[in-house]
């Protein structure tokens, strides 16, 4: 008789149910396509902008709470872990690729943007923007600066600018400055000849009163030289013939008024004169040219 198997018959082995998944138990990385530049890739596997700043944000609550603790003993490391974090989130596509600068003239724009510091692929999240909108009112042209940062990649820099009032001639120097006499460093004088001219001390700080009386007068705005600060008190108007006209040192409207009124009657802006002087308010002085005899040469300056 054949052997007996011991044990018998091996039963069917039953398979085995697997338990179901927990709620902590990673589950299989489902293929998705990247939903414009904030779901920028690395690795394949997409980084949606939400979880992108709560990372972040913790990674920057962790270093302040480490350099609360420890004093400025971790001010390093606090440093060290901001800089961490933003050149891991940069790998992630938060680096910079455009700068918008709003409400300035193509001159001002590229002293603003050389000002900002800001540079290609920096990255965004770290970036210092109160800083940035000091660097930016700095800038001559600049009388007030808005910084916004639009994730992931871009900066709107929106400024109100100064325009250029005219040319301020003292000590043999030629600054641009504005309405208000404030210097714009960054402006050459030679690029603004169309700018009036205003000579003498305290020049940049009155032009700005005078300038829009002088402006709306056509005639005597196309003929100006340069206006000239005596004293520093009034203004002596130079015209291109080398004519010259007097203000007084107070209500220069009234002596506008005045040549307004004299040029009406006998075009005196076109016939040419040495002087004349408005300082009184009841009499208007003129000084014709002298005469040159044929063939008598005239002395600079004269």
């Amino acid at each position: 008789m054949p052997a007996a198997v011991r044990g018998g018959p091996r039963k069917p082995a039953r398979p085995r149910a697997e338990a179901p998944a927990g709620p902590n138990k990673a589950r299989p990385a489902q293929q998705q396509q990247p939903a414009g530049k904030l779901h920028a890739a690395r690795g394949g596997v997409g980084v949606s902008p939400t979880l992108a700043l709560g990372v972040a944000g913790g990674a920057l609550a962790l270093a302040l709470v480490v350099t609360l603790a420890t004093g400025h003993r971790a001010e390093r490391l606090g440093q060290a872990m901001v800089h961490g974090v933003d050149g891991e989130f940069a790998n992630l596509g938060f680096k910079l690729k455009a700068v918008h600068v709003t409400g300035a003239s193509a001159t001002a724009q590229a002293d603003i943007l050389k000002a900002s510091g800001l540079y290609q692929d920096q990255p965004t999240l770290g970036m210092d923007l109160v800083d940035l909108k000091s660097r930016v009112e700095g800038v001559g042209w600049v009388k007030s600066a808005k910084v916004v940062r639009l994730l992931p990649d871009t900066v709107m820099i929106a400024v109100e600018e100064r325009p250029a009032l005219a040319v301020w001639q003292h000590s043999g120097r030629l600054k641009v400055i504005d309405a208000e006499g404030r210097i714009i460093r960054e402006a050459d004088a030679a690029r603004f000849p169309h700018l009036p001219l205003v000579v003498g001390q305290g020049a940049d700080q009155a032009a700005g009163n005078i300038l829009p009386a002088v402006n709306a007068r056509p005639r005597l705005r196309d003929r100006l030289e340069a206006l000239v600060r005596v004293d520093d008190r009034r203004w002596d108007l130079r015209l291109k013939d080398g004519s010259l006209i007097q203000l007084p040192a107070i209500d220069e409207e009234s002596a506008l008024i005045q040549l307004d009124q004299l040029d009406q009657r006998q075009r005196i802006l076109d016939l040419g004169f040495a002087r004349i002087d408005l300082r009184d308010p009841e009499m208007v002085a003129i000084r014709p040219r002298d005469s040159v005899l044929p063939g008598q040469p005239v002395a600079n300056g004269a």
